[in-house]
């Protein structure tokens, strides 16, 4: 075993005056970013879509914010909720919560009418009546969303803000073209999945009054991260839980962290992972912070970073080779095509799986 203590979280530093100071950099960094993309294009207004979930309330906040530092009415925000097939009562309510907390110009289209339209055009089973959710009936939805977003920006004179993060681009997962994967410009395509937690925990805790309603920040990261694409259940539980098919953004983000920044071949991407993560009593975790305090054995790093150099590596470069501007923030590198990754969208993976492979099975 190592002597030295290897963090669990690179992009969350453990003590709270640093993590603090951390969020407040990467924060204002989306914001000048954004401003700067608005100021030069000399539009004034953007469209975003909410969801009720994580990523999508970052980037509300981010363009919030934007909007006070350009002296602009927060009303120059269409926020645009759009419920599917699978939309949750509880993700809806906290969409309308958001956007009504940070005074954006809300608004609601139900995706469902043009979605059966396009599935009968296919002539897809479930305008049948057939309870088929296949790849096919979830990209429908997620591409009517974006088709929305972009014609209303074409009719309001407005930039549509992405808002899928880094480890969402690390995995590939994401709707390519005409779906979450498309935006005019990104405010969060370089921030890890956990890092955008405790930036949102960080405003919602800020006490600057941002949102006037903070509990709904505080409700959302409550929430368990879904794609609402399948439906659920009857109780309301959702169909798709993402880390259930992906594996834990704990791990994924640790693997995306060594892999991006410094090159690391999986056995030694494991052999740290296993340092920071075999035992739940060791080392430091984020100070005041609400994060599940969990261990994972060496099977299970290797299985998911099995899962991650398959999709980073052989799967998901060709949606990474076409990805709108975003800023850069943080340390930890980006996935953009212009800046720090260049690969091949053929490219293989075996090479990093063999590495893999010499990972004892304990």
């Amino acid at each position: 075993q190592l002597r030295r203590t290897v963090p669990r979280y690179p992009d969350v530093p453990s003590d709270a005056a640093s993590r603090d100071a951390r969020c407040r950099e990467v924060y204002n960094s989306q914001v000048q970013g954004l401003t700067q993309r608005l100021s030069a294009s000399g539009i004034k207004k953007v469209v975003i879509g909410i969801s009720g979930g994580l990523d999508s309330t970052h980037a509300l906040l981010v363009c919030a914010r934007a909007m006070d530092a350009l002296h602009l009415p927060r009303s120059h925000i269409l926020g645009i909720t759009m419920p599917g097939f699978a939309t949750s009562a509880r993700t809806l309510d906290q969409a309308h919560r958001l956007m009504r907390a940070t005074g954006c110009d809300a608004r609601e289209i139900d995706i469902r009418p043009s979605c059966e339209q396009m599935l009968k055009d296919l002539g897809h089973p479930h305008a049948a009546g057939e309870p088929q959710h296949d790849i096919t009936f979830e990209n429908v939805q997620a591409g009517e969303r974006t088709s929305h977003l972009f014609r209303l920006a074409n009719f309001n004179d407005a930039i549509v803000v992405g808002t899928g993060d880094l480890s969402e681009l690390a995995l590939g997962w994401c709707t390519y073209g005409v779906g979450d994967h498309m935006s005019h410009y990104n405010v969060n395509a370089s921030v890890p999945k956990t890092l955008i937690k405790h930036l949102v925990r960080w405003v919602a805790e800020s006490g600057d009054r941002l949102v006037a309603d903070a509990q709904v920040l505080l409700d959302i990261l409550d929430t368990e991260i879904s794609p609402e694409l399948v439906p659920g259940d009857a109780e309301g539980q959702p169909g798709q839980s993402t880390e259930s098919q992906i594996g834990p953004y704990d791990l994924h983000d640790f693997f995306l962290y060594y892999i991006l920044r410094f090159g690391f071949a999986p056995s030694k991407v494991a052999y740290l992972a296993h340092a920071a993560w075999h035992d739940a009593a060791a080392g430091a975790w984020p100070e005041g912070a609400h994060v599940a305090r969990q261990a994972y054995d060496l099977g299970t790093i290797k299985r998911h970073l099995r899962s991650f150099v398959w999709r980073f590596f052989k799967t998901s470069q060709f949606k990474r080779s076409c990805v709108p501007n975003a800023p850069k923030v943080g340390s930890g590198g980006s996935l953009s095509p212009r800046g720090d990754w260049r690969a091949p969208s053929d490219g293989e993976a075996a090479v990093w799986l063999a590495d893999l492979e010499r990972i004892p099975d304990l």
